[in-house]
């Protein structure tokens, strides 16, 4: 039995949800979100709830897809009613980011700036050294995030590069020079 599988996912009020034959699709305030259903995995609408199972619940790759589908559906009625954000901070002297239009202008130390396509459904704003990345699908933001982030890395020397608001760098201890002539 799958623990988060067998929770019901509720519908708040607002968010209106379409069930045909192997597509569902949530429509709420912040976008509408499509999702194709597998074809072992079964989705059932209540007034109120969706209520997902499977047809051979003691098979474990059936109660895989259960628990993965469920947590989908449930990041879609999520998405559509709060949306969500991933929040990258540069750190490094002469490292900034600009927003223009669909565009994430990123200059990090390289000869040239980087320009980066926004994907459709994501906003990306950028105040001084924070760049904060939106949207209704959980995960394109995440996606798109980590390609950003995949620009310039964090170093663990001096801790210069793009990372998570909440991610810890792990720092090393640089060169250790010896004192001069002490040789023996």
């Amino acid at each position: 039995m799958s623990r988060i599988g067998k929770k019901p996912v509720p519908i708040p009020a607002g968010v209106t949800v379409d069930l045909k034959d192997e597509t569902l699709k949530v429509k709420g305030p912040k976008g509408e979100l499509a999702l194709t259903i597998h074809p072992k995995v079964t989705v059932s609408k209540n007034d109120s709830e969706i209520i997902v199972s499977v047809k051979h619940p003691d098979e474990k790759s059936e109660r895989a897809l259960w628990g993965l589908f469920r947590a989908l559906i449930n990041n879609m009625v999520v998405g559509v009613t709060t949306g969500f954000t991933k929040i990258l901070e540069i750190n490094g002297v002469g490292y900034k980011a600009a927003s223009s239009g669909k565009k994430l202008v990123l200059n990090l130390g390289f000869s040239h700036p980087i320009e980066m396509e926004v994907p459709p459904g994501l906003e990306a704003q950028v105040e001084k050294n924070v760049i904060t990345i939106t949207g209704s699908d959980r995960q394109a933001v995440g996606q798109f995030a980590a390609v950003v982030r995949s620009q310039r890395k964090p170093e663990p020397y001096k801790g210069k590069g793009i990372k998570y608001q909440d991610e810890i760098i792990r720092r090393k201890a640089g060169k250790v020079v010896k004192a001069v002539g002490g040789g023996k």
